[in-house]
């Protein structure tokens, strides 16, 4: 077995630990250290063509379980068995093959029924989304030509699930690459385009997708990712309407060639000042726009240390070293079509010093150039890594868990946010956590997805910087408005290996 960008020996080795680069101020030379993850389950998911990455607690007990997506048409399942991730796919009812690949898997429960769903984009233009229904945990059955969501003719790389007109249910934008982008309202389970040519059904490139509410008032609103140097987006949702506010609120992107673009989208509080942050990847130089808590967004890139020009397509944020701020994982490749090895990056957020790339091009981490996530799957407290790569001659989906001291990863609180019902339809809710002064410590979001094939439907992972009880704060969108509840004296250490689990008041 031979490989493009890492040896079969990095590939195999149970024990693979990355090198990287300790806390420096930008601009100094960093000296190599070790970085706490190891490669697990390597021969399992060593298989080409690995696009979508998708996690959600598929069978309700209580741990993620992974879906992915492959070039031949097969979207792998694996069960998460305390830790241990079996595939159950064939078993399940996933597709085992097809005439092309689906992209943009995303979990939501669309039907409320408790269970949640799995949908994959359609990437050719004579090809249909699947809307694998969960049969109670039990199967998956396709739905999507009777519930109106089989989305014909559609280039996709990123599918959201999201409630953006606050009526309780989730509803779906298709982001299109070759195409207009749609938005189907969900009505008693059956989905419906609406803004038909108008507002969020934008004809431009469309990779990277990311609901926030930036102007805090009350409803989900959509950053957009554009490629092949079009602008990039930002409609405000306000209500009935959808108005593109990207230029003024200062995220429009820079002038750009052709060959340049959006492409992934992620959103975190970096700064740890109570508003959303957004940064882009793109063909080209990155943005990272700070908020300004006015409206408006500053590109603070070049200054945190975040300086790389290249091909990025995906990232995402998280603490994986429960310091208390959030880093981001930066997904990117070199190299001409057919020939693109992975240039990853792992910024280090060191707080008023900016970020710092802790990866090497010879890591045992640089291995992707799909997708990221996040995501703590064996419940231990701990942010482990999980990213795909779809184009390289061997490829594979790889999973990376966290092996910080346990002493660190007992700093931390994984927070579940779930409906009045109980189920997981409260993307873009907002989670913030205090601690006994009344001091924010974090504030994370329950995010819909990003960007380029990737997407969780998860608790929120919040490291904390120091010990004690605290308050976890969560804000509900609603038609009427802003809505926040509370929960107090939250000791995090009753938490080690669950999460708090936070339900909407009716």
């Amino acid at each position: 077995m031979s490989l493009p960008h890492t040896t079969a020996a990095h590939l195999l080795a149970a024990t693979c630990i990355a090198a990287a680069l300790p806390a420096r101020a930008v601009g100094q030379s960093p000296s190599p250290t070790a970085l706490p993850f190891r490669s697990v389950q390597t021969e399992l998911f060593a298989t080409p063509n690995s696009f979508s990455n998708a996690w959600g607690d598929y069978d309700n007990d209580g741990d993620l379980d992974l879906a992915v997506s492959l070039g031949s048409g097969e979207v792998r399942l694996y069960r998460n068995d305390k830790g241990v991730l079996v595939s159950v796919g064939a078993q399940m009812g996933m597709p085992q093959a097809g005439s092309h690949e689906l992209r943009g898997l995303s979990w939501g429960d669309y039907d409320r029924d408790g269970f949640i769903d799995l949908l994959g984009g359609a990437t050719a233009k004579d090809k249909v989304t699947l809307v694998l229904r969960s049969e109670r945990g039990r199967h998956f059955t396709d739905v999507a030509p009777a519930i109106g969501l089989a989305i014909t003719g559609r280039s996709s790389r990123q599918t959201n699930w999201v409630d953006y007109d606050n009526d309780g249910d989730l509803d779906v934008y298709a982001t299109d690459r070759a195409g207009d982008n749609r938005l189907f309202r969900n009505d008693g389970g059956h989905f419906r385009h609406v803004f038909v040519g108008v507002g969020p059904t934008d004809a431009r490139p469309t990779v990277g997708s990311c609901w926030f509410d930036f102007d805090r008032d009350g409803d989900l609103d959509v950053f957009l990712a554009n490629q092949a140097g079009a602008t990039d987006a930002l409609w405000r949702n306000d209500g009935g309407t959808f108005t593109d506010v990207a230029a003024a609120a200062g995220v429009a992107g820079p002038t750009r060639t052709t060959a340049e673009g959006g492409v992934g989208c992620a959103v975190g509080d970096y700064d740890n000042d109570g508003d959303f942050d957004l940064f882009v990847a793109n063909y080209g130089h990155n943005q990272l726009y700070r908020n300004n808590d006015n409206g408006t967004f500053t590109d603070v890139a070049a200054s945190l240390g975040i300086t790389n020009e290249n091909h990025a397509v995906s990232a995402d944020f998280g603490d994986y070293d429960n310091d208390g701020d959030l880093d981001l994982s930066v997904i990117s490749y070199a190299g001409a079509s057919g020939a693109q090895t992975p240039l990853n990056a792992l910024y280090r957020n060191d707080g008023s010093a900016g970020f710092v790339n802790v990866l090497t091009k010879d890591s045992p981490l640089n291995v992707a150039d799909h997708s990221v996530q996040f995501v703590d799957f064996d419940g231990d407290g701990a942010l482990d890594l999980s990213v795909t790569d779809g184009y390289g001659p061997v490829g594979g989906h790889f999973l990376f868990r966290n092996t910080l001291p346990d002493a660190d990863k007992r700093r931390s609180l994984s927070v579940l946010v779930l409906d009045a019902n109980g189920h997981q339809t409260r993307f873009g809710a907002e989670v913030r956590v205090y601690d006994r002064a009344g001091a924010l410590l974090g504030s994370r979001l329950v995010v819909a997805g990003g960007g380029y094939d990737a997407q969780r439907a998860a608790p929120v992972h919040v490291g904390l910087a120091r010990r004690g009880r605290v308050t976890v704060e969560v804000t509900f969108m609603s038609r009427d408005g802003r809505r926040t509840q509370s929960v107090r004296h939250v000791e995090p250490s009753r938490y080690r290996g669950r999460s708090l689990v936070i339900r909407e008041r009716p």
